[in-house]
């Protein structure tokens, strides 16, 4: 029985030796759009080009750690917006998000590209993140708002789908979500003009922003484990 369960292990090793790639590394691109205080509230509507940097080690074939760097401008207008209160209204308002994010991604399916059975499955992920942006500091003497760099937090989830593209690439189409830890990304808030006078800036919500990506990556695979974790 032991002889049997050996020889069972050796020949797992020796598979993932010969067929399995253990990491990745690539680029995607593809929409960003935010949701807040101004303009639509669709979740799912790219409205800027975005992009960014990608790796993934697979831990085993269902389970992928992965850290990437996002460019997401983000924009809102309320010319966009369903809600007759926002049209009317009138604001907009642009910023730029730089992003670095880790976390873990699930797969449906056990996923080896180097076997055609397992080259396709769906999958969810979930991950945290820092990211930078412009905060808005103080209103000037002409009534502009300042802004200045800040740094903050967001609890990024999604779900997509990935498969063998050819050779060692491979493919993915992904939309993922991001719940800031923050309400200011639209430049909502109290702040103080030159004479010390609170100006309030509240664009009608105290709920913290989302802001969302939707786009496909491309990544090369490539090194072979010893034999992958029995954990799965």
């Amino acid at each position: 029985m032991m002889k049997k369960h050996i020889l069972s292990l050796l020949f797992t090793c020796i598979t993932s030796i010969s067929f399995s790639q253990i990491h990745e590394i690539g680029f995607f691109v593809g929409g960003s759009n935010y949701v807040g205080d101004i303009g639509s509230t669709s979740y799912i509507s790219p409205n800027s080009i975005a992009g960014g940097l990608i790796y993934k080690y697979n831990y085993n074939p269902r389970m992928a750690f992965r850290g990437t760097y996002s460019y997401l401008p983000t924009k809102g207008d309320d010319a966009n917006a369903s809600n007759p209160y926002r049209e009317q209204r009138g604001i907009s308002f642009t910023n730029t998000i730089h992003e670095l994010a880790i976390g873990l991604e699930y797969n449906f399916f056990e996923y080896n590209i180097s076997e055609h059975k397992t080259s396709f499955t769906p999958y969810i992920l979930v991950e945290a993140a820092a990211f930078s942006y412009k905060k808005p500091e103080r209103i000037d003497l002409n009534g502009n708002i300042i802004l200045r760099n800040s740094i903050s937090y967001a609890l990024p989830f999604g779900l997509g789908i990935k498969g063998l593209l050819s050779g060692n690439l491979a493919y993915a189409v992904e939309t993922k979500f991001r719940y800031a830890l923050v309400d200011d990304i639209d430049y909502t808030g109290p702040y103080y003009a030159p004479n010390n006078a609170a100006i309030n800036l509240d664009f009608g919500g105290t709920d913290n922003d989302w802001y969302m990506f939707t786009g496909i990556s491309i990544v090369y695979t490539f090194g072979r484990p010893a034999c992958y974790t029995d954990a799965r």
